[in-house]
C-alpha cells in the first residue's frame, strides 16, 4: 500500500521499491508503472524537504553554464568586455553590474534570478 514518506526508513524502503521498479520491463498505464510514479513523487516531495538543495551563487551559475555549453571560462571575457573582468568576476572581487548581468542572461541563457542573488 503506497503512503506519504513521513521518515528515514520509510524513505529507504521508498528508495528500494523505486529501484526494483525501476529494473522491470514497465508497460505504461500498468499498476507496476503507477506505483513507480506515485512512489517518485513521494520521494521527491520528502527529498525537498529533507534534503533541500542551496541555490547556486552568481559565480557557480555562471561557471556550469559555461561547462554545460562546452565554453571555456575565457568566454566571459568576451561578454563581459576585458579578460580583467572576467577574472574580477569569478574571483569575487568584483560584483555583477545590472549590464553584466542582462548580457550574460541574454548570451548565456542564465535566468536572471541566478544572477541576481547575493553572494
Amino acid at each position: 500500500m503506497l503512503k506519504v514518506i513521513k521518515n528515514e526508513r520509510e524513505y529507504e524502503a521508498a528508495l528500494a521499491r523505486v529501484y526494483e521498479l525501476m529494473q522491470l520491463d514497465l508497460v505504461d498505464d500498468s499498476p507496476e508503472s503507477d506505483e513507480l510514479d506515485v512512489l517518485a513523487l513521494f520521494v521527491e516531495a520528502y527529498e525537498h524537504k529533507h534534503y533541500p538543495i542551496a541555490a547556486p551563487t552568481p559565480i557557480e551559475a555562471i561557471t556550469f553554464r559555461l561547462e554545460q555549453l562546452g565554453k571555456e571560462k575565457s568566454e566571459l571575457a568576451k561578454i563581459l568586455g576585458t579578460r580583467s573582468r572576467q577574472s574580477e568576476i569569478l574571483s569575487g572581487k568584483r560584483k555583477l553590474s545590472l549590464d553584466m548581468i542582462r548580457k550574460l542572461h541574454a548570451v548565456l541563457h542564465i535566468p536572471a534570478e541566478s544572477l541576481i542573488a547575493a553572494y
